[in-house]
């Protein structure tokens, strides 16, 4: 190709969060000991869980059940505070499909207000956290608030629960 005919590769700009990341314990949602340096990713304080990290906004508290979830919507990790509101252990509960244990409260709702696609957008994208209404598989009386948004490594969904009343 001659110099004119050649197009020359630029790099695409990419959107970059101006909200700093936290870390969190995937399994009982401590962040790291300020006063202890990090060894590996493991979480010093309760031992089962890797640390991961998310948008402040997106990020569970302690307190929070919540869920870590990929891009095929198999759970990846269950929290303490999961296990007890849903009633599962979680090695009973990773390597299963998130529709096991949580369905969208509106099976009609599409388009962002859908679960699935709010998972697989999460566990693909950064980006804002989002909110959708859900119910645990099996039960048609209760619902949950879920926040639901980006969280790694290695990328995933974070579903975090609320109850409605809060």
């Amino acid at each position: 190709m001659s110099g004119s005919a050649r197009r020359i590769l630029q790099p695409v700009p990419t959107v970059r969060d101006d909200q700093p990341g936290i870390l969190f314990c995937g399994h009982c949602g401590h962040g790291p000991d300020p006063l202890e340096e990090m060894q590996g990713r493991v979480c010093g304080r309760c031992g089962l869980g890797l640390m991961l990290c998310a948008r402040r906004d997106t990020a569970p508290t302690p307190k929070d059940p919540f869920l870590v979830v990929d891009g095929t919507l198999t759970i990846c990790a269950l929290s303490q505070a999961a296990e007890d509101l849903l009633g599962v252990e979680e090695i009973a509960a990773v390597n299963r499909h998130v529709s096991d244990f949580l369905l969208p409260a509106d099976a009609e709702a599409a388009g962002p207000e859908n679960l699935i696609e709010l998972l697989i957008h999460a566990a693909r994208e950064e980006g804002e956290p989002h909110h959708a209404v859900v119910r645990p598989a099996g039960e048609f009386g209760v619902r949950y608030w879920a926040r639901v948004g980006a969280c790694g490594p290695p990328r995933a969904a974070l579903l975090v629960l609320a109850d409605l009343g809060e």
